[in-house]
């Protein structure tokens, strides 16, 4: 029989937390965006992330990789001290991070081979075949693994957001943020997309996901968090 009074190990604890704020307030420049955000993702989680555009919802998804600067309160994401947070450390965060844009961010100039050795050799990555070893292993968690010299042209919109999801896995990131990654697609096409990051996440991955798709939501229920108010907090699913 367990103890109930027994203290949990704080130490355990910590190293299965990927991500936690604490009373941290968000900025736009000058302009409070959010404020008294308290939320915590422990490893292997798969986390919605809801709210009304204008809500704060890419406020909140920019302060995780960077791009705006946590200004109040703490904030701990993959290890990084937001709060803490250089400019040249930046990089160095991304690079423990996949992150899945709605509009899909492929470079139109090269095929789909290309656009990830691009990101491999910009990550530091130099063995050739190591390097082709990782873009074939990912590829085919996504079910790409034959459209390695396709050009994003000639791709649909649900390939190249399953190729955007394999370029986020590349570095073999602790956590994957996804900003609306079904925003551009077609309720059967979010549904497959949708499907490839449950596999992903089944393997032990952690998932931010950022959405407008409540259908999503009832089809594939989880942890949501929602910005609404100038707040983040957790909705509380109701049992059916």
């Amino acid at each position: 029989m367990h103890n109930r009074n027994r203290k949990p190990n704080t130490f355990l604890i910590m190293s299965e937390t990927i991500l936690a704020f604490k009373d941290a307030a968000i900025f736009q420049k000058e302009s409070l965006i959010l404020k008294g955000v308290s939320v915590e993702i422990k490893k292997g989680e798969f986390v919605y992330l809801i709210g009304k555009t204008g809500s704060g919802k890419s406020s909140f998804m920019k302060t995780l990789y960077g791009d705006i600067p946590l200004r109040q309160g703490d904030g701990n994401i993959v290890d990084f001290d937001l709060k803490k947070l250089e400019e040249k450390e930046i990089p160095f965060l991304r690079r423990k991070l996949g992150i899945v844009f709605q509009d899909f961010k492929l470079l139109p100039d090269r095929n789909v081979n290309n656009n990830l050795l691009f990101v491999l050799r910009a990550t530091g990555w130099s063995d050739p075949a190591k390097m082709n070893a990782r873009i074939e292993n990912v590829l085919d968690k996504v079910g790409m693994k034959t459209k390695g010299f396709k050009f994003p042209h000639e791709l649909s919109g649900g390939e190249q957001q399953r190729i955007a999801i394999a370029r986020a896995l590349l570095n073999d990131p602790e956590l994957i943020l996804a900003d609306e990654p079904t925003g551009n697609l077609d309720p059967q096409t979010s549904v497959e997309v949708m499907k490839v990051l449950q596999d992903i996440n089944k393997s032990g991955r952690t998932i931010l996901m950022a959405t407008h798709d409540y259908a999503l939501i009832l089809k594939f229920p989880s942890k949501t968090l929602k910005c609404d108010g100038g707040k983040v907090f957790e909705v509380v699913q109701r049992a059916v």
